[in-house]
């Protein structure tokens, strides 16, 4: 006999919910500026790839709190996974981009903010994946995941 709990646990929801949240907006808060979709350096075709970055951001984080507060055609676990997974995409996707030939994490000649140093370390979006969101992520998948593997009987 199969005992199923569907629904994922608040806390590592909310904390996804967060994620899923800050996914769909931080795209815009970190590019509508002068340094990225309003900078006069940029031909049209980056400022379209970069239009196009931040829907997808907005696009994966409201799919995040989809599956999350609305989908119930699964079981909660996939739900949880489905969640973790499209959450983390667009993160995910940041850390290989500066290996591609001539990128670079910010563009000369416009003024920027001063990112803060920690421990020695420059503060940048790819340790701001590394340090903050991805481990963000993980923790709430891993507080809904082993509360319900705690929950489930199977």
């Amino acid at each position: 006999m199969t005992s199923e709990n569907n629904n994922i646990p608040l806390t590592g929801k909310l904390i996804l919910s967060f994620m899923g949240l800050f996914t769909t907006v931080s795209p815009y808060l970190a590019d509508w500026n002068i340094t990225h979709i309003y900078n006069p350096t940029w031909p049209p075709h980056a400022k379209f790839h970069n239009a196009q970055t931040m829907v997808l951001g907005a696009l994966l984080g409201l799919l995040t709190l989809y599956v999350l507060w609305i989908r119930k055609e699964v079981n909660a676990i996939q739900r949880l996974h489905e969640a973790v997974i499209i959450v983390s995409l667009y993160w995910v996707a940041q850390l290989p981009a500066i290996l591609f030939p001539g990128t670079k994490l910010v563009d000369p000649g416009i003024n920027h903010v001063q990112m803060p140093v920690i421990l020695g370390v420059q503060f940048n979006q790819l340790i701001m994946d590394i340090v903050i969101v991805l481990p963000l992520i993980l923790l709430g998948w891993y507080i809904s995941y082993r509360k319900l593997k705690q929950t489930t009987q199977l």
